[in-house]
């Protein structure tokens, strides 16, 4: 079982960049890695994942161009650049990983992953 370990949150004001980073406790080489974020009163919603032995990409309409998915597999670490941070980007943003290859849930329902971490808040004011 992998244990996922967040960090780098914090407030910024909009225009600024962040970078969050997710530790994980063992290799996720194979795994199915996201981001997602929840702010309050909303439900968790997808914001990017990659395929790590592929290492394909997919990103939420709302941050295109502007957020970057990465991970270090020597590290064991995933990242995700923000850049161009908006107000609307504010909330707690969590990591996850699956190990499974194939599942039945699109890539950015939460049902996908099986291993979350503790979250880190980010806030950006205008």
């Amino acid at each position: 079982q992998v244990q996922l370990v967040e960090s780098g949150g914090g407030s910024v004001q909009a225009g600024g960049s962040l970078r969050l980073s997710c530790s994980a406790s063992g290799s996720t080489n194979r795994y199915i890695m996201g981001w997602f974020r929840q702010a309050p009163g909303k439900e968790r919603e997808g914001v990017a994942r990659i395929l790590v032995g592929s290492g394909s990409t997919r990103y939420a309409d709302s941050v295109k161009g502007r957020f970057t998915i990465s991970q270090d597999n020597a590290k064991n670490t995933l990242y995700l650049q923000m850049n161009s941070l908006k107000p609307e980007d504010t909330g707690m943003y969590y990591c996850a990983g699956d190990p499974a290859s194939y599942s039945a849930y699109d890539s950015f329902s939460p049902r996908r992953y099986n291993y979350w971490g503790q979250g880190t808040q980010v806030t950006v004011s205008s």
